[in-house]
């Protein structure tokens, strides 16, 4: 103990208990070094003197303590982080009459006509909301580092979504990413929910991330197709950063199903023995102005034991972007395919199940203006069945979007954002910049979609 006209200092270690006698309060608790995080604080507080005559001692071991406590902060931290983005937004979504008076068969061929028939026009569903997310996602989440030695290190990361708009999802769950990871020179071990290698090529090459009514319509088509943008209970993989520029991870994620022996014992239940499985891998170049991505991942979708079938989504995209510093240019294209696979009796499994593909394409700009960054993009996306015929088949599903946006960066780490996009539909296409669904039945048919973020958004 250090003793100086009165007023004792006491070190207290937060690993050992030491028995002291302390004067009534007040008394006041000092962090030794917050920056650091060190373990021990001083407590200054009146106290009765008392005579040591080992002082010089006892201030050699206060100091030690000290040392030991800095070693410890510096091996391991943890850090607190977040996004809180606000937008006033609004979503304007039409559908209309495209009728004409003809009824078509199953073929195609008229069969009927009303010469009085009324076309109806259009409808619109409409709102306005203050909504979160226009520009980046609101989290919050907790990462930590702890240095093992011998170039080891192990980490976490626990991320939670935020509602800030109304407060209604917050650390409950830490559904945007929760994983434990050990690298070294070997790279990094990942454990636990974390984003799909498909997904980073359709966030990465986009100007919007991915946020906001300017998604590109890639990512939307795709979550909807069934190709998620996390996934859980997955081992990962991830090559080491010194590699000359290349990079790449691959990804496993565990159905978690029960298993039965023998399979006559398997409920009859759909989705009970291998839905929720995925593989997925992403590899790619970043080299100075120059970044290049491909991707494939593999998302078991549906089954059903008894019938024998597996239904998965096969996702491969490319990307990439190029900075040239008054512009950077982005592009992408992508492919999903919903394939059924058919196995087991073969008296009762069904007939041949046809695949849905997806197609799309995007091409993005980004221009730095002072403090702020002009956002441009324009995508497509295009459906198609394989079991079309050349004959009588109705037209492929198609839709577009073009979007533009502004961010005016107020400092590092706050800005304001504004975004306008507008989604045009063919051939009964139902994709939305966000808000209601269309209205559609065998009258109205979606059409457009149209709507803007207003925001602004801080991160911590």
């Amino acid at each position: 103990m250090l003793q100086r006209n009165k007023q004792s200092i006491y070190f207290i270690s937060l690993r050992k208990r030491m028995r002291t006698q302390l004067s009534p309060p007040p008394f006041q608790l000092v962090d030794l070094a917050p920056s650091c995080k060190a373990r021990g604080f001083f407590l200054f507080g009146p106290w009765l003197a008392r005579r040591h005559s080992s002082f010089r001692a006892k201030r050699a071991v206060a100091l030690a303590a000290l040392a030991v406590a800095g070693v410890a902060s510096a091996q391991s931290h943890v850090t607190l982080f977040g996004i809180v983005d606000a937008s006033i937004s609004s979503y304007s979504n039409s559908s209309r009459d495209l009728n004409n008076g003809v009824t078509y068969n199953a073929l195609g061929f008229p069969v009927a006509y009303n010469p009085f028939y009324a076309n109806q026009g259009s409808v619109k569903v409409s709102r306005r909301e203050l909504a979160s997310s226009g520009s980046a996602g609101s989290r919050l989440g907790f990462r930590g580092t702890e240095d093992l030695g011998g170039g080891l290190a192990a980490s976490f990361w626990l991320e939670a979504p935020v509602r800030n708009d109304d407060g209604s999802e917050g650390v409950a769950t830490f559904s945007r990413r929760s994983t434990v990871s050990l690298s070294g020179g070997f790279g990094e071990v990942r454990l636990g929910r974390d984003y799909t290698p498909t997904f980073w090529n359709n966030t990465v090459f986009d100007p919007f991330a991915t946020n906001g009514v300017g998604t590109n319509l890639i990512q939307t088509a795709s979550s909807a197709f069934g190709s998620p943008a996390r996934a859980s209970n997955t081992v990962g993989y991830f090559l080491p950063a010194d590699l000359g520029g290349f990079y790449g991870q691959l990804q496993y994620g565990f159905h978690e199903k029960t298993k039965y022996s023998p399979g006559s014992l398997t409920p009859d239940v759909a989705n009970n023995s291998r839905t929720g499985r995925y593989v997925g891998g992403r590899f790619g170049y970043a080299n100075g102005p120059l970044d290049v991505a491909a991707a494939y991942g593999s998302s078991t979708v549906g089954d059903d034991y008894r019938d024998g079938t597996t239904t998965k989504v096969n996702t491969f995209n490319l990307g990439a972007s190029y900075d040239f510093g008054p512009v950077k240019l982005f592009g992408e294209l992508s492919r999903a395919r919903e394939k059924t696979d058919i196995d087991g009796n073969f008296f009762v499994r069904p007939a041949a199940v046809a695949s849905n593909k997806l197609n799309g394409w995007l091409l993005g700009v980004t221009v730095p203006v002072g403090a702020g960054l002009i956002r441009a993009s324009y995508s497509a996306v295009k459906y198609k069945t394989d079991n079309d015929t050349p004959f009588f088949n109705e037209p492929n599903r198609k839709a577009n979007k073009l979007a533009l946006g502004y961010v005016h960066n107020l400092s590092k780490r706050t800005a304001l954002y504004a975004t306008i996009a507008r989604v045009s539909n063919k051939n009964g296409a139902a994709l939305t910049v966000g808000g209601p669904v269309f209205i559609s039945n065998d009258v109205f048919t979606p059409k457009t979609s149209t709507g803007y973020d207003f925001g602004i958004r801080h991160a911590f």
